[in-house]
């Protein structure tokens, strides 16, 4: 039964992988992988000798406190998997409904048109100094609302601003660099960075201490080098005053950007999971976005009260932005995660772990990560290496486990398939996969690289 569960899980990750090709959108290919995986878990549960307790971080062998599971009769196995299902289920979910708040923030401070502020700072009219602005943005801002919200902001910027499509997909490709790189250093910047932080493997201190500068050498070079090229030579058209400006939006915008960077903040001094910390945050920004509104909870007249176009929560920039969520993409992970999760439950991962652990050092594995992660999702990758290190040899905060999310994080750049921020600029900017890999990719693989070099110069592993 393992066979067919590993069976599954590559016949799955090929599918999310070829979805363009095969014209299956890659939920639907995630949502059955974990079903039928879980399923065989639970078909074949008789048969199985060992089980990986999460909780304690060991194989159920008996040793170090955990119980033989090889020994246990049918209603203790059952027991046991309905344990970790739950155990997994709570730890993804955490994920998911903090990604969701984090959305549903970026969404409400977009309501007010507030990202149109940063427009607003942009007083040049020539490239090279457009690229440094953007690139510059790109890297803070992805760590506040993560890497994909970042790079659609830009793009949608972009596209005010510059009107030549040609010259557009120089600089998408720049921010989707830039915008990974960002990503890496924050506990809030990726889906990966997350999964590290909440996972307790880093904390938001020690991962912005070993990963800012070495993130921002590979953002900074890469620029450098593109500043130079004759596609960022010249001026471009400057922008006309926009009259679709709210005057709310800058406001909005500084909230909304302050209560996520909070999150880490209220971590630390409640020690409370993060997502409480992001419901606090949304419930906030949320507050002032129907204040602002001047939402009527009473009194809004017979008319408005009897027609559902105009009345009650129709009307509430919060329930608009939940209504634009990408759930979508929270099903996918939900997909991705619980998935790993079964194949961790077997023991498949952590053994693999320790078999790679074998035969290559720490830093070649995790820069050969960095590389898969171009190629197919970091999620999963970053999913399967959390659970393939022995806790008691690599603890919080280890080195090992900044250099993932360094790798994860940035190695995607590599490829325009190879992060959410790419696959996104490519849909907008129509960028196909050979322009980049001409155009871009060289570029990417300078910048992990010397942020790699300088993270292995400076903290080893």
């Amino acid at each position: 039964m393992e066979i067919f569960i590993v069976a599954v899980f590559a016949i799955g990750y090929l599918a999310i992988t070829l979805e363009h090709a095969i014209k299956i959108d890659k939920l639907i290919s995630a949502l059955l992988m974990m079903a039928v995986a879980w399923a065989g878990i639970a078909f074949g549960l008789d048969d199985f000798t060992a089980w990986f307790d999460s909780t304690v971080h060991h194989l159920m062998d008996g040793s170090s406190g955990t119980k033989d599971f090889a020994s246990m009769d049918h209603d203790g196995k059952m027991h046991v998997m309905e344990e970790t299902l739950l155990h997994h289920f709570g730890k993804t979910c955490e994920i998911l409904i903090f990604l969701v708040g984090a959305m549903t923030i970026v969404e409400i401070i977009d309501h007010f048109n507030g990202f149109s502020t940063i427009k607003r700072y942009i007083k040049t009219n020539k490239k090279r100094s457009l690229l440094w602005i953007m690139c510059v943005l790109a890297f803070i801002l992805s760590a506040i609302i993560d890497n994909l919200t970042a790079t659609i902001v830009l793009i949608t910027i972009l596209r005010k601003l510059v009107p030549d499509s040609s010259s557009r997909m120089w600089f998408a490709g720049l921010i989707i660099i830039a915008a990974n790189a960002g990503g890496a250093w924050s506990p809030i910047g990726d889906v990966t960075t997350t999964m590290l932080w909440m996972g307790d493997r880093v904390t938001t201190v020690n991962l912005i201490k070993f990963l800012a500068l070495p993130s921002l050498l590979c953002m900074l070079i890469p620029t450098f080098i593109a500043s130079l090229l004759p596609a960022f030579k010249g001026e471009f058209a400057a922008p006309k005053p926009s009259s679709d400006d709210n005057a709310k939006g800058p406001f909005m915008l500084y909230l909304g950007l302050a209560m996520i960077v909070f999150v880490p903040v209220f971590k630390t001094i409640t020690h409370l999971p993060p997502y409480v910390g992001m419901m606090l945050s949304l419930g906030i920004v949320a507050l002032f976005a129907e204040v602002i509104s001047a939402r009527q909870f009473s009194m809004s007249g017979i008319e408005d009260a009897n027609n559902p176009e105009i009345s009650g929560s129709h009307h509430s920039p919060t329930f608009k932005a939940l209504e634009k969520i990408e759930m979508p993409s929270i099903l996918f992970f939900l997909g991705i995660l619980m998935t790993v999760a079964g194949l961790e439950s077997l023991g498949i991962v952590f053994n693999f772990g320790q078999e790679v652990q074998a035969i290559m050092p720490d830093s070649v594995f995790v820069m050969l990560l960095g590389v898969g992660s171009a190629i197919i999702d970091n999620v999963p990758l970053v999913a399967a290496s959390m659970g393939m290190f022995d806790l008691s040899q690599y603890n919080v905060d280890s080195n090992i486990w900044h250099f993932i999310a360094y790798a994860a994080g940035t190695g995607g750049s590599m490829l325009i398939i190879g992060s959410a921020a790419g696959v996104v600029a490519m849909g907008m900017e129509n960028i196909s996969f050979f322009w980049y890999l001409k155009k871009i990719s060289w570029l990417a693989l300078i910048g992990y690289l010397a942020g790699a070099g300088l993270f292995l110069l400076i903290h080893g592993l």
